[in-house]
């Protein structure tokens, strides 16, 4: 039996949780009054590598550093 029960409004506008907690939590930062604002902005970047595989064998790993605004 399928239910009709409301759907969170972040999935009915086609948004996943992440997406939806990600500008709920820019809007956060945003609102900070400074310092606490541009502390909370530095934290918001993001740091990670990649390693592309060919044939079997890991080539050497590239560092990203990401923040979701860019």
């Amino acid at each position: 039996m399928a239910s009709t029960a409301a759907v969170p409004f972040w999935r009915s506008a086609g948004m996943t949780y992440i997406s939806y907690s990600n500008i709920c939590a820019s809007l956060v930062r945003n609102c900070l009054k400074e310092p606490y604002k541009s502390e909370a902005i530095s934290r918001e970047k993001v740091h990670f590598s990649s390693t592309k595989w060919t044939d079997g064998k890991p080539e050497k790993p590239t560092i990203r550093s990401d923040s979701p605004d860019e």
